[in-house]
């Protein structure tokens, strides 16, 4: 028995050590390491002569504006269709972005941007820092009621330093262009979340399925998340693109893809369900499997139809999964996925990968016109792109 009241103590005070002590870590190697970037600092600034109209800031920060709130409202929102745990999904989300942002702009820094042995910080560190952060809490979505906050910050401070690395070998080392994420953010968040679910799998779980449920109110709230964040995919995705085309062209395929998917969620989610009926975790989710499966392929030649495509048949793909493929999970690989992250972000993620590696694929120098040296870069192609001829698979952009 006195054991117990040391038990309980030492649970009362692991929360606030470990939050003590990781916010006094970030802080020293922040002092240490961090400064801010040319465009922020007043002296480099005025030294350079620059017109503060030319200041990235006042290009980048509408678009940070939209991811930060992707961040914080959406997802938060997006995880409490679950009765027993709104509170959780709200108030650790939370918890996990703030200690997220600080932590990936060290490991982003030391990978992206570190020179003269600093860290240069600007607005677009701050929006690599949001992306990191929302592919923690999508794997928070495959474990979200199974641990703590304690062992949830020691989850980020793993997955954040491994994002980092996966980035850096992706984006760096092999030359892929990935601007909205479905490689290094959707999927990796969502395998990163699912092992780990598999890790912390217990058969006693079983028995409290019924706190997985929703009520209508929880799904209510969820559907602010949803809402929130289908408005603002297209900035999620376009943010961190090259000003000009690009932005505009990545924007515009996602707002089709997300109207398309959303569609297909709907006749989907009526065709499975009981009697007709519209599943609410279908529609507050797989509607937004659009958003993700142009992360990669948006700020190409995807065109419009392309996108209506590509959206379509992410909606189906993860309605479909939120019906018959989350159960085998269960019981066939013992992954218990509370969110469905494996239906909204991986496997959508996985077609992303995939169509971008497509429509490179058909990339022709009479696609992209005198854009064409930009648009080699951004698909690791010669300048001058060979005419592929051949069908015309996606709207007419590839034909000669």
């Amino acid at each position: 028995m006195a054991g117990s009241p040391r038990r309980t103590a030492g649970r009362r005070l692991q929360l606030p050590l470990l939050c003590l002590l990781l916010q006094g870590a970030t802080a020293i190697l922040f002092a240490v390491f961090v400064r801010y970037n040319h465009e922020t600092d007043a002296a480099l600034w005025h030294w350079r002569n620059h017109s503060n109209a030319d200041n990235e800031f006042y290009f980048r920060y509408p678009s940070f504006q939209d991811v930060h709130t992707m961040i914080f409202v959406g997802f938060g929102f997006l995880m409490v269709f679950l009765q027993r745990y709104g509170f959780s999904s709200v108030g650790f989300t939370f918890l996990l972005a703030a200690f997220a942002l600080q932590w990936s702009t060290l490991v982003q820094g030391f990978f992206h941007s570190f020179h003269g042995g600093h860290i240069h910080v600007g607005v677009e560190s701050m929006i690599n820092a949001d992306f990191c952060a929302g592919a923690v809490l999508i794997s928070f979505g495959a474990i979200l009621g199974k641990t703590g906050p304690a062992q949830l910050l020691l989850m980020a401070l793993l997955e954040v330093v491994l994002f980092g690395l996966n980035e850096f070998v992706l984006l760096s080392l092999l030359g892929v262009k990935d601007a909205g994420g479905s490689m290094t953010i959707h999927t990796f968040g969502a395998y990163f979340g699912l092992v780990l679910s598999r890790v912390l799998y217990r058969p006693q779980l079983e028995k409290s399925k019924h706190r997985q449920g929703s009520v209508y109110h929880s799904d209510l709230f969820a559907m602010i998340g949803t809402i929130f964040l289908w408005i603002f995919w297209p900035s999620f995705n376009s943010a961190p693109t090259t000003l000009g085309d690009g932005q505009h062209r990545t924007a515009l395929n996602t707002y089709y893809s997300l109207t398309a998917s959303t569609l297909s969620t709907f006749a989907l989610s009526a065709l499975v369900g009981r009697d007709g009926r519209l599943d609410m975790v279908h529609v507050q989710n797989a509607a937004l499997a659009g958003g993700v499966v142009v992360g990669t392929s948006a700020e190409m030649m995807l065109t419009p139809f392309g996108a209506l495509v590509a959206g379509f048949l992410a909606g189906t793909v993860s309605t479909l999964g939120y019906k018959f493929f989350t159960p085998i999970l269960e019981s066939k690989l013992k992954v218990q996925d509370t969110c469905g992250v494996h239906n909204l972000h991986g496997m959508p993620g996985v077609l992303g990968a995939l169509l971008g590696v497509l429509v490179a694929g058909l990339a022709t120098h009479e696609a992209y016109g005198d854009g064409a040296p930009a648009e080699a870069a951004l698909l690791g192609l010669p300048a001058r792109l060979p005419v592929l001829r051949g069908p015309d698979l996606l709207g007419g952009a590839w034909g000669a």
